[in-house]
């Protein structure tokens, strides 16, 4: 749908800017309880809701003032999928201190809709910034995609646009991203997956399209959404990701999952390209790599964690235009655990790399990476993993999140804690797994990377940090290079998993 920008601003969830106290060294906590009642949250529809916990955040920097940038996450996350918000925050002064603010996504935030869910945020090269998020009432097939504006920085943000309304039961949306243009400040490109056949079961007829929009007037209006790529019947694409290589190719990064009619379902991480700023994208998606994920689990109760095993990560140099992507994959210790693989393109999506592994202590699962090219050519990917944990205390899981930064273009890596470790068994449950989100996020300032992620303080709740370029080191490694689950889950989860339901 194609409407002109309203330009109403909210600014409902405001604070002022304000150090955030952490319990956790060097990192800032950015986000804080909810300033919403809970009367404003729809029907639990056999849920149940954690309040003040935050999942699921994404981040941007501003590429002229590295010192601005914009997060947004889930707020008050239900156990059956969503929400009850979406919460954003800006810093000026390189993350020390954040503005909490919302756009008019669900009710809770004045929106139309019962729950919010995958936020994400971009900073394009003029400094207007945009957000996205899937919307959703809880007892009734009534869904969209909407996308916000914000003019002043992330302080407000305008009534959002809305890309795709669904109230079809047997349709539903997924997934989706939103990235500002860094060669033109006109276009901003948004996409998702749209599942069909969402109720039928054991349907091997369903799909799952990836969907696109943009606009080329800066936000002032949006083209109509439209599908740009189908993988057929008993397929769908899903973690749906542009990036723009400097020549001004697009690439969308998507994982292709073949399911219903498969007792060995494939996910296939792939990409699309575009070289006319998204009018055409010529088929077929390129694969990349399988991706052979196992699952993770609790390795003292056996109780599932809720990974990023389906949502892949990708980056680009803007020097020489390599591409990076990362995702979960347990290749590298037959088929027993999960790591994190990375491969490399240096031809603009054609060809790939064989993967490498990423994380430092392959004797432990590694799970929901995410992935920075630095202004030097450094790469960095942030993951979770368990190495931190003592297998003789059956109270508590204790993980960690970990830096790993490579200076040869992916070959090699060198790791560093950069958060907890922190009791994961006090984190929300989805579905009744462990939940911090399907992705978390990373930006790079100059040579140094930014991480952005969820972490438990103490019994909780989750909340998200930020770890400013100038925190110190912890543990082994170096922060930057310039300061020196596949067939237990499918059985597991099949029918969530199914086109769509488990990523809500």
């Amino acid at each position: 749908m194609r409407r002109a920008a309203a330009l109403v601003l909210l600014c409902s969830a405001c604070d002022d800017a304000a150090p955030a106290a952490s319990t956790l060294p060097g990192l800032v906590a950015v986000s804080d309880n909810a300033r919403w009642s809970s009367s404003c949250q729809g029907p639990a529809r056999g849920g149940t809701v954690f309040p003040n916990a935050e999942v699921e955040p994404s981040i941007a920097i501003d590429p002229t003032n590295p010192q601005h940038l914009i997060g947004v996450w889930q707020q008050d996350r239900w156990s059956n999928g969503g929400a009850n918000g979406i919460v954003s925050a800006a810093t000026f002064d390189g993350g020390h201190t954040w503005t909490r603010s919302t756009a008019k996504f669900s009710r809770c935030t004045q929106g139309a809709y019962d729950r919010a869910t995958d936020p994400w945020v971009t900073i394009g090269p003029g400094g207007t910034a945009w957000q996205i998020a899937y919307v959703f009432d809880a007892n009734a097939p009534n869904r969209a995609m909407l996308v916000s504006r914000s003019s002043d920085g992330g302080r407000t943000w305008q009534d959002p646009h809305q890309l795709q309304h669904d109230t079809t039961p047997d349709l539903a949306m997924d997934k989706e991203t939103v990235t500002a243009d860094p060669l033109d400040s006109h276009f901003v490109y948004a996409v998702w997956d749209r599942l069909t056949g969402y109720t039928i079961p054991n349907n091997n007829l369903g799909t799952g399209p990836a969907w696109f929009a943009r606009t080329t007037d800066g936000g002032d209006s949006w083209e109509p959404a439209r599908q740009i790529y189908d993988p057929g019947p008993d397929t769908q694409t899903v973690s749906n990701q542009i990036v723009v290589l400097p020549d001004g190719t697009l690439v969308d990064l998507l994982m292709v999952i073949t399911q219903n009619s498969s007792l060995t379902p494939r996910a296939t991480v792939s990409v699309l390209r575009s070289t006319d700023r998204g009018v055409s994208w010529p088929p077929p998606a390129i694969p990349v790599k399988e991706a052979e994920f196992v699952g993770v689990n609790d390795p003292k109760n056996g109780r599932g964690i809720r990974t990023g095993s389906v949502v892949p990560t990708i980056a680009v140099d803007r020097a020489n235009g390599a591409l990076y992507i990362a995702w979960e994959d347990a290749r590298f210790s037959k088929m027993e655990r999960d790591g994190i693989a990375l491969s490399k393109s240096i031809d603009g999506g054609l060809h790939w790399s064989d993967p490498v592994q990423v994380n430092g202590a392959p004797a432990v699962p590694a799970f929901t990476p995410a992935l920075a090219v630095a202004s030097n050519g450094s790469v960095g990917v942030t993951y979770y993993d368990f190495r931190s944990d003592d297998a003789s205390d059956s109270g508590r899981l204790m993980v960690a999140q970990w830096l790993a930064t490579s200076s040869d273009g992916g070959a090699t890596f060198a790791d560093a804690m950069i958060g907890g470790p922190f009791d994961l068994r006090s984190a929300p449950l989805e579905h009744g797994a462990y939940f911090l989100g399907d992705y978390q996020a990373l930006v790079s300032s100059g040579s140094v990377f930014l991480p952005f992620f969820v972490a438990v303080p103490g019994s909780g709740p989750s909340s998200v940090f930020f770890r400013p370029a100038d925190a110190a080191t912890v543990g082994r490694g170096a922060l930057s290079v310039a300061r020196s689950e596949v067939q237990q889950l499918w059985r597991g989860a099949r029918e969530r998993w199914r086109f769509g339901t488990l990523f809500k």
